[in-house]
């Protein structure tokens, strides 16, 4: 899988990490259900969604459109 950076352009999949779902709502105050909820119950869905990656080489994080039934790219972009 080729992941298209922001920066340097369409680069291997070995030079990301995976950071998780992008678009996640962070529980406020202290540890709760919501918090266990948050760090350990995720949805795993079937389709696209925008997930965060890092890029080690330029050190850029990147949101990436993917499916995650057949691993196609739909774009990416530098997150903010």
């Amino acid at each position: 899988m080729r992941i298209p950076c922001p920066h340097c352009g369409p680069r291997d999949l070995r030079e990301f990490t995976y950071k998780g779902a992008a678009l996640m709502d962070r529980p406020t105050g202290d540890w709760s259900e919501a918090w266990d909820a948050y760090l350990h119950l995720r949805d795993n869905p079937a389709g696209r969604s925008e997930d965060l990656w890092y890029h080690g080489p330029c050190g850029t994080w990147v949101l990436v459109d993917r499916d995650t039934v057949n691993h196609a790219i739909h774009g990416a972009r530098a997150a903010q």
